[in-house]
């Protein structure tokens, strides 16, 4: 019976919140980066954020980008994420100083790969890109930037310009603590496989997309 109290109590004393795990560098196509891995105890996901200079305190050029295994490693014209992700790591190389926070867990708007994929077929039967994570019963962005928030506060950062087109980071930055001095559009440039997406995203998801306006053309 003790060792199973003890058992318990280990189980109770489990840590909560972001934790600092590692720290090394990563020399990259883009320049050199400090690769400092984080483990969220609360949802068990492991986090990367990838730091550039010195980042100072206050508006600090930085970039939540949710996981997006199609855009980022297989280069998928579905999406514009690979080419968002980057350059933003151009970005924070030519302005001296900045941190790309890659935040695991968001594949898919939070729903998940295989979820993705299927939204993705869904997509190609005529359906769009809000209405194939409902048809599966999921929602339509399951994201939370709270982790984010947290890398951000460990990285001693409490104002960033925001590289991002989309305000629901912006809010949930804010109401997590961490204040938002700009936000910096990453504008990419579409192509006829995403123009569907893309305006989806603005139309839908309330997404700043002003470029989109020059290719009208595309169906």
């Amino acid at each position: 019976m003790t060792e199973n109290i003890g058992v318990l109590g280990q189980k109770s004393a489990r840590r909560s919140g972001v934790e600092r795990v590692v720290n090394a560098p990563l020399p990259t196509v883009y320049g050199k980066f400090q690769a400092i891995g984080y483990l969220d105890h609360d949802r068990g996901e492991e986090q990367v954020a990838l730091v550039h200079g010195d980042l100072g305190t206050e508006d600090v050029l930085t970039r939540l980008h949710s996981e997006c295994l199609t855009g980022d490693a297989f280069g998928s014209q579905h999406c514009e994420c690979g080419d968002q992700l980057a350059s933003a790591l151009r970005a924070v190389v030519a302005e001296g100083a900045g941190v790309v926070v890659y935040l695991r867990g968001h594949e898919g708007r939070g729903i998940g790969l295989l979820a993705k994929l299927r939204a993705m077929a869904l997509q190609a039967e005529g359906l769009d890109t809000v209405e194939a994570n409902l048809a599966q019963g999921l929602p339509v962005d399951a994201r939370d930037y709270g982790v984010a928030a947290a890398i951000l506060r460990d990285l001693g950062v409490t104002s960033v310009r925001l590289m991002s087109n989309n305000p629901r980071k912006r809010e949930s930055l804010l109401r997590h603590g961490v204040q938002v001095a700009e936000e910096v559009p990453l504008l990419i440039p579409p192509c006829e496989n995403n123009i569907t997406y893309l305006r989806t995203k603005r139309e839908r998801l309330d997404h700043h997309l002003p470029h989109l306006d020059a290719v009208a053309h595309w169906s």
